[in-house]
């Protein structure tokens, strides 16, 4: 069944591990966030001209400075990743943590991960061919990290021949998926699979869309992936609903001309608390990251890491 409301945060692998990011992840589990994320990509937006670390290296490192914060990516996806690979960083992961890693898991996008494996003249994978790819993906996944030895499988993208991910996870049967999905094939995919599922809501609306918007069409998803449960016979209670902040309306820099629910420990509760309403468990907020998208006051960010569960 699914819990009151969790914050967690995203931690962007953007610092040397001994200037500062240890120091960030060492900080959210003294601050009593749910969970810290990372973002699993070989580069990222803005970040491209800076540093960007591996995000499994990054989750190694943060399980052994950690005790008791739950860890994970945000998302990984197939655009560079194989699940027959992936699948033994995990296991290994998951030993590391002691069971405290959750596998944030999407898609991906046409950003530059999915052009750096290619020749420059090969076209990114369509949406339709990522959203092939991914259906695929995640249920050789599921397999490899369920069934410890000997899986073969043959697909139209992957393929594993006696695959063995010996002793298997800690966290039984598998650890958890959070499923990143906003469309049909997706939500299947995450009510099939997932123990989570993960939205950032309608990004058609991040430059333009109102909050009254936004929420309208959060609530759309939540209505889907509620379908698909019940068009899978299962409960959607059982999975737990994660907002990944920071792409909705409220949260753009300019368009809310400071007025962002990061911005104010009462408008943060306040946004919390409504998305609450809709049916979410779990909210989670970007690490501030001084000019950039993700800029905020690092001690009111702290404030509403430990005040905020309290009011909602």
């Amino acid at each position: 069944m699914t819990s009151p409301l969790r914050l967690s945060t995203v931690i962007l692998p953007i610092h040397r591990w001994h200037d500062g990011g240890r120091a960030r992840w060492q900080r959210a589990e003294e601050l009593g966030l749910h969970a810290a994320y990372t973002y699993d990509h070989l580069a990222w937006r803005s970040f491209r001209d800076g540093p960007w670390f591996g995000a499994v290296p990054t989750l190694t490192a943060a399980a052994a400075a950690t005790s008791r914060l739950r860890l994970g990516t945000l998302v990984t996806s197939p655009n560079f990743r194989h699940p027959v690979t992936l699948a033994k960083e995990l296991i290994t992961l998951d030993d590391v943590s002691q069971g405290r890693i959750t596998l944030g898991i999407g898609a991906g996008g046409t950003g530059f991960d999915a052009t750096t494996l290619r020749t420059p003249d090969a076209e990114p994978w369509t949406p339709r061919e990522r959203a092939d790819r991914f259906g695929e993906f995640v249920t050789l996944l599921d397999r490899l990290l369920r069934e410890p030895a000997d899986v073969t499988f043959a697909g139209d993208f992957y393929a594993a021949t006696e695959a063995r991910n010996l002793p298997g996870c800690v966290q039984r049967g598998r650890l958890p998926f959070a499923v990143a999905a906003t469309g049909p094939r997706g939500l299947r995919l995450a009510a099939r699979h997932g123990q989570a599922w993960v939205t950032t809501g309608n990004p058609k609306l991040y430059e333009e869309g109102t909050p009254e918007e936004s929420y309208a069409a959060l609530r759309g998803q939540l209505d889907g992936l509620s379908k698909a449960c019940a068009d899978s016979g299962r409960d959607v209670a059982e999975l737990d609903k994660v907002l990944l902040t920071g792409f909705t309306p409220d949260f753009h820099p300019v368009h809310r001309r400071g007025r962002r629910p990061i911005d104010s420990f009462d408008a943060f509760v306040d946004f919390a608390g409504r998305h609450a309403e809709l049916g979410f468990t779990e909210i989670v907020v970007h690490w501030p990251i001084p000019d950039s998208d993700f800029a905020a006051d690092e001690q009111l960010f702290e404030r509403i890491a430990m005040e905020a569960p309290g009011q909602l």
